[in-house]
């Protein structure tokens, strides 16, 4: 149902300038008052039951790695405590893509099979 949406502002020539520049994955997440009504929205879509506070409304292919942040097919449900543990991987791929150890298509393709394979 996610299949991961890009952001086009983001690519590889413009990494220094997008998610490798401190403060602006920030300027541009989406508010709760966007992302809440999603969420209750795609849980139902999904199928997975529980309170809304039990998921976080994630970005399949996240900020850090140039995912689009408010086209609802780049967002999902994700459940907790595995929403905490996926954001640390997220700062470790965006911390080797700046760092010029790994490229931004690499590590958008290691997320999205990370998230298809172990949700």
């Amino acid at each position: 149902l996610t299949p991961g949406v890009l952001n086009p502002d983001v690519r590889q020539e413009t990494i220094g300038t997008t998610i490798c520049r401190h403060g602006w994955t920030a300027s541009i997440r989406p508010p709760t008052s966007y992302t809440t009504p999603l969420k209750v929205r795609q849980m139902a879509e999904y199928g997975v039951g529980g309170q809304p506070s039990a998921y976080q409304e994630d970005h399949l292919i996240s900020l850090e790695l140039g995912g689009d942040p408010r086209d609802p097919r780049n967002l999902w449900p994700e459940p907790y405590p595995r929403a905490a543990a996926v954001d640390r991987i997220e700062n470790e791929l965006n911390a080797r893509v700046c760092a010029g150890e790994l490229s931004l298509a690499a590590a958008q393709h290691e997320e999205s099979r990370l998230k298809h394979e172990d949700g």
